[in-house]
């Protein structure tokens, strides 16, 4: 599986470098959440730009990252995703649990946003 990892401070970025998310490279990719949310962390990026196709096992795997960091007071965010996943995710009824926007960058800004307004609400 073509997957490309980029641990920083608040969050993890994992690029699907995949045209397909099927089962194929689906355990391979809950395998790499696990281990994540074992080394804490609770706010994951999945860019998926490329991914032009993604079935029910590529959709499990991306809801364990979900559950992960909604267990840990976290944040899971899906960017560049392309039409079929949407209509895959819509369908599923997800699309009004799961946070999406065009872009990385946006991705980083709600993770940031989402920090900070729990610091807030700690207060």
């Amino acid at each position: 599986m073509n997957l490309t990892i980029d641990k920083q401070e608040k969050y993890v970025l994992l690029k699907i470098q995949e045209a397909k998310l099927t089962s194929v490279v689906a355990p391979e990719l809950k395998a790499e959440i696990v281990l994540l949310h074992h080394e804490h962390f609770k706010n994951m990026i999945f860019d998926l730009t490329d991914v032009q196709y993604c079935d029910s096992s590529g959709l499990s795997a991306l809801l364990v990252g979900f559950r992960m960091c909604r267990d840990n007071n976290g944040t899971f965010v899906l960017c560049g995703v392309q039409e079929h996943v949407k209509k895959l995710i819509s369908i599923s009824q997800l699309d009004s649990m799961l946070h999406m926007v065009p872009t990385v960058n946006e991705a980083v800004d709600l993770i940031f946003m989402e920090e900070v307004e729990k610091q807030i609400s700690k207060e």
